[in-house]
């Protein structure tokens, strides 16, 4: 079994295509988590950007291994359970939220 004393993760900032700049968890060289971005127009872009609002030490972060999204999702947050399901709500209820699609960061 793993232990985390084992492995080592880098913590830094990055600058996407876009000009983004976006925190960076660096597992090993080409296995990272990237902050999602909170200008991106896209439901997950549009979901931080409202979490970020409200409460500013949330972070979020889609891994990459081996060149390609994996889809899973790495949350951080100091929210209590009804906190994080009444943003969820509020989102789910929102127009603008509905009109964006599923669209992935490009780096």
């Amino acid at each position: 079994m793993e232990t985390l004393e084992e492995r080592t993760f880098k913590l830094k900032r990055v600058r996407t295509r876009t000009g983004a700049v976006l925190w960076l968890i660096e597992i090993s060289e080409n296995h990272f988590f990237i902050e999602q971005n909170p200008k991106k127009n896209s439901k997950y872009g549009f979901a931080y950007r409202m979490l970020k609002q409200k409460y500013p030490e949330f972070y979020m972060f889609w891994e990459i291994k081996d060149d390609r999204y994996t889809g899973r999702l790495l949350a951080g947050a100091f929210l209590t359970k009804k906190e994080m399901d009444q943003v969820i709500m509020d989102l789910l209820k929102n127009d603008e939220f509905t009109r964006y699609e599923d669209v992935l960061e490009e780096l």
